[in-house]
């Protein structure tokens, strides 16, 4: 039996994972954390999370919550998600991340304090997403240079990070695969006389409104056709679902920093 704790336990994405982990057999939830002050502290979190009482109350006792827990499932911020990757590191425990908006530095230093525990970090936990991740790179690959890249990603009007990390990732496959650096590449922003599209850039547009949960379309436009790819999320319960299943593959790496891919056996 696998004892999972959830960070960020009262929050939208916590209450669908815990709901994922009570309905997964082989694994047991074990800890609620939440962050110091937090109103909800000291409550059970089955009742918050709408799936009955769990004897589990919500806590802010970092070391405490991953002491009791073979892996943490950590949907928060980057700078709270490496606080916690830190943690488990030093109690040997495993963690997976679902978290997005990480910098290249911030992504550095994962890698780092990964060599001491094994690491799921993926922008998107769903197995839909994550298959698309693999088709691009066939695409790209297939297409060559002849077809311009454009990403349009939209979510919900709560999303603090723009563009979404699952979109990033599209661009860095696409990149890599044409040959191409993805940080020099992408052009987030037009507006006014910005000439003529060059043929390396990977445009990346952004929608945010309402309650839209995650849509990501990719375009490969050439001379008289056009080619989309496209995934629509219908609810949260997939990013759970994947979260659980990374967490029981996890556990028994060694360490290192893995993704979905490696999760998924998609390498």
């Amino acid at each position: 039996m696998i004892n999972i704790a959830v960070c960020g336990a009262a929050g939208r994405m916590g209450q669908r994972i815990i709901n994922s982990i009570v309905e997964t057999e082989g694994v047991r939830f074990s800890g609620a954390l939440e962050r110091p002050g937090h109103p909800l502290v000291g409550q059970d979190v089955g009742l918050i999370a709408g799936c009955g009482e769990l004897g589990v109350a919500v806590s802010d006792d970092l070391n405490g919550v991953i002491a009791a827990c073979d892996v943490l499932i950590d949907f928060t911020a980057p700078k709270v998600s490496l606080k916690n990757l830190e943690a488990c590191g030093l109690q040997k425990k495993a963690i997976v991340i679902g978290s997005t908006g990480f910098t290249p530095e911030e992504r550095a230093l994962a890698a780092e304090l990964a060599k001491t525990t094994p690491v799921v970090l993926a922008p998107n936990m769903s197995v839909g997403v994550n298959v698309c991740f693999k088709i691009l790179k066939d695409i790209a690959a297939t297409l060559g240079d002849d077809f311009d890249v454009e990403i349009v990603e939209a979510h919900h009007r709560l999303k603090k990070d723009a563009p979404s990390g699952t979109a990033v990732r599209m661009g860095e496959v696409v990149a890599e695969a044409l040959g191409r650096d993805y940080n020099k590449v992408a052009n987030f922003h037009r507006e006014g006389i910005t000439g003529e599209r060059t043929k390396e850039e990977i445009g990346m547009q952004t929608i945010r409104g309402g309650d839209i949960i995650g849509e990501h379309t990719v375009y490969f436009i050439g001379m008289g056709e056009r080619i989309e790819l496209s995934h629509r999320a219908m609810t949260r319960d997939m990013f759970s679902r994947g979260s659980v299943r990374a967490a029981k593959w996890v556990v028994s790496q060694k360490p290192g920093l893995y993704d979905m891919q490696d999760v998924l056996g998609l390498r």
